[in-house]
């Protein structure tokens, strides 16, 4: 990773990465709560769901289908995981009166809508595919400074809570989207109306954000070493982000690689039509959020009291491989919803402490939010990387007596499994 400049001097509050706050700003967890609730109304909604029926739609076959959602999903994370170190890097050089994040946080969710409405609207993959990637790259980049703003406005010693109020703010940005898409049968409005919301909260959080602003502007120019630079670091001098990144990105392709494929699986294996795999993931999804919200809260809580972090990944990791396994045999629709209850316990519990531990693995804390966008590719990736492996890894289980989406759960499973021990490479975190 090259050196970064020094950082540049702030005002209107301090940071964690300079003088760290001793009391959070008033009203910013319900900000981040909203903002985080948002982006995931408006953009993991479509990944779970209304983006497979979208190109069903305008696909000639359901085999086709399957490849082209491979194809918008892959090409689109690409662009998200490039979109959000660079966002993030880019806002920790931000001198805009209006602050350091601000102008990130809203211009990307703004160019996100209007991704989405093109989404809508679209009647071939290509087009699809292009508004995809925008949509992508601009919701990451909202991400990556909102993100930024925990290390800027809260102490270490509350990491965790803050950490929890995310996840909570994850499941249920995804239930809400699927109880919004189960009462719309239109393809505009399932991606417009989710991101109309997510804007409207997106406002109210930078509104009341008090925000970093940068009185200096940076001593080095942004260059294309710098540009690259945003997307590396140096594993042998930073192996604690290393193997924090390594087990995100298992733990993320465990449980949120595969969720694209649900409905697939529920029309393959159960029969469902369309409507009727909607309604059973929004079934299946509020059970997992009920859990989810309840472990995310708990865990942030119990990690903060108890100055832990590592064991919670662990554990996360062996409810979601467990999870994993029971939906990949499942034999009736009661066992995926069981299944998935599992998994959004572990889910919930990830959630609860990731972003604590990011904060304190950071390889630099003068370059907070690029950090961040790093370790944040490292759940994005898995969205590019499962839809590109997933056709061949189904063809591979059809073939054998396991069947297709059973090998492709399995194979989610193991990797889950493993991020639960590389976890404990981790060593300057409890």
């Amino acid at each position: 990773m090259t050196e970064p400049p020094p950082p540049a001097t702030a005002t209107a509050g301090s940071t964690a990465t300079d003088t760290p706050r001793q009391e959070v700003p008033r009203g910013y967890i319900r900000g981040l709560f909203a903002v985080n609730f948002g982006v995931f109304l408006a953009a993991t909604t479509p990944v779970a769901v209304t983006l497979a029926f979208k190109i069903e739609h305008i696909s000639a076959s359901p085999e086709e289908a399957t490849t082209n959602l491979a194809l918008v999903l892959a090409v689109g994370a690409i662009f998200g995981l490039v979109a959000n170190p660079v966002a993030g890097r880019l806002s920790d050089r931000t001198t805009s009166k209006w602050g350091m994040r601000r102008p990130w946080i809203l211009g990307g969710m703004v160019i996100g809508l209007a991704g989405l409405f093109v989404v809508g609207i679209a009647t071939s993959v290509w087009v699809v595919l292009v508004a995809w990637c925008v949509v992508q790259a601009a919701t990451n980049a909202t991400m990556a400074a909102a993100s930024a703003t925990v290390p800027d406005q809260v102490p270490p010693s509350r990491f965790g809570s803050a950490a929890g109020i995310v996840g909570v703010a994850t499941p249920v940005g995804v239930l809400a989207g699927f109880g919004i898409v189960n009462f719309l049968a239109d393809d505009v409005l399932r991606f417009v109306v989710p991101a109309l919301i997510a804007t409207a909260l997106t406002v109210w959080f930078v509104i009341g954000l008090k925000d970093r602003v940068l009185t200096e502007k940076p001593t080095q120019r942004f260059t294309l070493v710098q540009f690259l630079g945003s997307f590396v670091f140096n594993p042998v001098k930073h192996p604690d982000f290393a193997w924090t990144w390594l087990a995100q990105f298992l733990i993320m392709f465990g449980y949120g690689g595969i969720a694209s494929y649900l409905p697939y699986y529920l029309t393959a294996e159960f029969g469902f039509d369309e409507q009727g795999a909607t309604t059973t993931v929004l079934i299946v999804n509020a059970v997992s959020t009920a859990m989810m919200m309840i472990s995310s809260l708990v865990g942030g809580h119990l990690s903060d009291k108890l100055g832990k972090r590592r064991p919670f990944v662990a554990i996360a990791g062996g409810f979601i491989a467990v999870g994993l396994v029971s939906l990949a045999l499942a034999p009736d629709v009661v066992t995926v919803v069981v299944s998935q209850a599992v998994i959004g316990v572990g889910a919930g519990l990830f959630f609860s402490v990731s972003l604590a531990l990011a904060t304190e693995v950071l390889p630099d804390t003068g370059e907070a939010a690029k950090d961040l966008g790093v370790l944040s590719a490292a759940a994005s990736l898995p969205q590019s990387v499962a839809p590109a492996i997933a056709p061949a890894i189904i063809a591979f289980g059809a073939a054998t007596s396991l069947g297709g989406f059973t090998a492709y759960y399995l194979f989610g499973a193991i990797l889950a499994l493993a991020a639960a021990g590389i976890i404990y490479r981790v060593k300057g975190v409890k």
